[in-house]
């Protein structure tokens, strides 16, 4: 039985091109326990003791991709399997339309850990914030679950509801009800601030970004005048990536030349550099970019070129750091497999991993008051998350430094009582921030300052 069990091991993974078989091992570094042909032994025997022994019937399929998404997400919080449903989700989701309540997610502890709502969705509009942790889904723990099985759980029909409790620093845990729906996104918005600044919202990266991106330049352009506008606020606040090729556009828009990104792997000949194309699509106005803890991925490469090429001042707080970088390997009948297979680079050779992007002028959010700025959750706070050099782990560490950082910020939260109905409480929280954005309104006091100064240099 284990012979029959491990040729079918070897067959499956041989197809799905899951791992690569060496037949010569080098023997200064394995020992004979560590050959690949007799750790598929190994394997098989736990298949089959797991088939036959275990309480409950489960499917050779399904106990298959649990061992292969087990040997992905062992390795970075970014690597998982797709099943055929995921992947096509997946598919949809980076055309900008798919269904659910509209927030970007990983794992951190056996827990679903929010990344970034998006705009303009059940989850933004209900008041969710990056960092918070949800611990139930329908009176289901999400611990237990694989990050897929948490998602689709989270997904369904439009207009049908989905609970979650959700657990915040510095608050009890409370309930959260969110109505499914249809998520279109519209990955750019813009519109004019203070009658000469065009303000530019990129909510995602997905298809045609760069392409929206450029028409809102030419239309706030247009709008305020060619001898009027000071200059754009790119805000990529909340935005949690999408597209390296979008991403790619978008910087390459602002710049005239020069490298964008660098993605560099375990072998150096695979090393890729994107570089842009001459022509600034505003004629060199001043550009100020809004970053946050939600900002990753896509969002980063564009903030950390423009910010190398002094291109652009970036205000706001440290970003997530997403720097490594997916392969999404289909495999047809399966589904596939997402791998991380690189990690990005900067123009000045930076490694966006576990480190994000740091503002130019630290903004917090809402914030009156003067305070310490206080790191958001990030990457690196992710258990087994790549560190930002090659061969670096990046070891989850005590708290406690975490925990002196923001004292003084729980001093001044634990004074406020959380409202009972949470949506509520986020219905006044967000209109308290549309009526008062602090980040935004700096972005726009720095933008105007520079705009003057230039215009007092020329004049000269």
């Amino acid at each position: 039985m284990i012979k029959r069990t491990l040729f079918y091991s070897v067959a499956l993974i041989t197809m799905l091109g899951a791992i690569a078989i060496s037949a010569t091992p080098n023997k200064a570094q394995k020992t004979a326990k560590d050959d690949p042909y007799l750790l598929l032994e190994l394997f098989g025997s736990a298949f089959e003791t797991t088939r036959t022994e275990y309480v409950d019937e489960v499917s050779d399929r399904k106990l298959i991709e649990a061992a292969i998404n087990g040997m992905l997400s062992s390795l970075d919080p970014h690597s998982n399997f797709l099943n055929a449903d995921t992947f096509r989700d997946m598919q949809i989701q980076t055309k900008g339309e798919f269904g659910g309540v509209g927030m970007e997610v990983s794992m951190e502890n056996g827990l679903v850990r929010v990344v970034a709502p998006i705009d303009g969705t059940p989850a933004a509009k209900a008041g969710i914030q990056p960092g918070d942790l949800i611990t139930h889904i329908d009176d289901e723990a999400v611990m237990g679950l694989n990050l897929n099985e948490a998602v689709e759980k989270l997904r369904g029909k439009p207009k049908t509801v989905v609970r979650i409790m959700v657990r915040r620093k510095n608050q009890e845990p409370f309930e959260v009800t969110l109505t499914r729906d249809i998520i279109k996104i519209e990955s750019v918005r813009y519109e004019v601030k203070n009658d000469d600044i065009g303000y530019i919202r990129i909510i995602t990266f997905s298809d045609n970004t760069a392409k929206n991106v450029e028409k809102a330049v030419q239309e706030l352009t247009k709008k305020i005048g060619k001898d009027k506008i000071r200059g754009f606020v790119i805000d990529l606040r909340n935005d949690p990536g999408g597209l390296l090729d979008e991403a790619q556009g978008v910087a390459d828009a602002f710049l005239d030349q020069g490298e964008i990104v660098s993605t560099r792997s375990k072998k150096t000949e695979e090393t890729v550099r994107l570089t842009a194309t001459k022509g600034d699509i505003t004629n060199g106005l001043p550009l100020v970019v809004l970053i946050n803890e939600g900002s990753a991925s896509a969002s980063e490469i564009v903030a950390g070129a423009l910010q190398d090429h002094k291109r652009a001042v970036i205000v706001g707080t440290p970003s997530f750091g997403k720097g490594s970088v997916q392969s999404v390997k289909p495999i047809p009948g399966y589904g596939a497999i997402k791998i991380t297979t690189a990690r990005y680079y900067t123009p000045s050779g930076r490694s966006i991993q576990a480190e994000g992007i740091q503002p130019d002028i630290l903004i917090p959010r809402a914030e009156v008051k003067e305070e310490e700025i206080i790191k958001g959750y990030s990457e690196s706070n992710l258990p087994g998350a790549l560190g930002k050099k090659d061969g670096e782990k990046n070891v989850k560490k005590n708290e406690k430094k975490s925990d002196e950082k923001v004292k003084s910020a729980e001093k001044t939260k634990s004074k406020e009582k959380v409202k009972a109905d949470p949506e509520d409480a986020s219905d006044t929280e967000t209109k308290k921030e549309e009526k008062q954005d602090y980040q935004l309104d700096r972005a726009l006091d720095i933008l105007k300052s520079i705009s003057v100064y230039q215009e007092r240099v020329q004049s000269k």
